[in-house]
């Protein structure tokens, strides 16, 4: 057995549950530093595994590596596709309106100034979970980008149409009740993030290619295939970063299985020969752009 492996799925399959490390070993009967010493690697019995997988309200198997991972809660699967990026050195996106990992600070400034405005118009009583959440989140996404601006991986991403014009439409975090004055600084956000967009399928710099997918070729969701130098893993993602940290309305899928991998694999090498791609893509996002910047779009 990997022990690495299971300690990596350990910590995200214990930020899906929502249960705090001390629960979590009050109840397996060993000490917090235990749990955190299983986390970081350390060997562990079958038994303990197996009642592990039963508290978490996973199968030994997912938590052992074996087959297929899933989770509800986006810190669990932010916690893991942290794991992976650690690693990889390709991601390749297909859907979705941007690449996270290449966004820019004032990205997450904005998103957590939402998020944060999100939390203070929550009920009372949910305020504490809200803001742990809001934080737990916000913390792994830009841990994310801490590892790719150390690491660089190279990025192929195929952006959806129709995610970018909702994008320009709503702005960032569109599915949050916000005041005027943030969901304004939320679509001036989308606007920039957008030109950057544009600029990198223009210039296109070392280590990263973006293309955009045409309207009869859009998806109904966004995948990642992230791979390393021994592995290729799956990430089904229904969780865009803007999405509330709460939010428990979707699976996400990981997957190192060979027939997903290359089920996967064949659709994104036909996405990426329909996917317009260069100055041509440029021209189209900024044709989108202008139309939301317009006076009559905005009334």
């Amino acid at each position: 057995m990997r022990f690495a492996d299971i300690g990596q799925q350990l910590r995200a399959y214990r930020l899906e549950s929502g249960l705090r490390a001390d629960e979590i070993a009050a109840r397996l009967g060993v000490s917090r530093a235990a749990l955190y010493r299983y986390e970081k690697g350390e060997v562990i019995k079958l038994d303990t595994v197996r009642r592990l997988a039963e508290l978490l309200k996973v199968s030994p198997l997912s938590l052992l590596g074996i087959g297929v991972e899933y989770y509800s809660r986006a810190a669990g699967f932010q916690e893991r596709l942290l794991q992976i990026e650690e690693s990889a050195d390709q991601i390749l996106q297909v859907g979705g309106s941007v690449c996270y990992l290449t966004t820019s600070d004032a990205f997450d400034s904005v998103l957590t100034n939402a998020f944060a405005e999100f939390v203070q118009a929550s009920a009372e009583s949910e305020r504490p979970t809200q803001q742990a959440a809001m934080e737990q989140v916000v913390g792994l996404l830009n841990a994310r980008k801490r590892v790719y601006a150390a690491r660089k991986p190279g990025i192929i991403a195929m952006l959806s149409s129709a995610s970018i014009r909702r994008l320009l439409q709503d702005g960032l975090a569109g599915a949050l009740p916000l005041s005027e004055h943030t969901r304004e600084a939320c679509r001036r956000l989308a606007q920039a993030e957008v030109e950057n967009i544009a600029t990198i399928m223009e210039s296109e710099p070392m280590g990263l290619q973006f293309g955009l997918l045409p309207e009869l070729a859009e998806q109904g969701g966004t995948f990642q295939m992230l791979r390393s130098r021994d592995r290729a893993t799956l990430a089904v993602n229904p969780f865009p970063p803007d999405l509330p940290p709460n939010a428990q309305l979707a699976v996400a899928i990981i997957t190192s299985a060979e027939d997903a991998i290359a089920a996967h694999q064949r659709v994104a090498e036909a996405a990426w020969r329909e996917a317009v791609k260069g100055s041509a893509a440029a021209a189209r996002v900024r044709q989108m752009l202008a139309s939301a910047r317009s006076p009559a779009h905005q009334e």
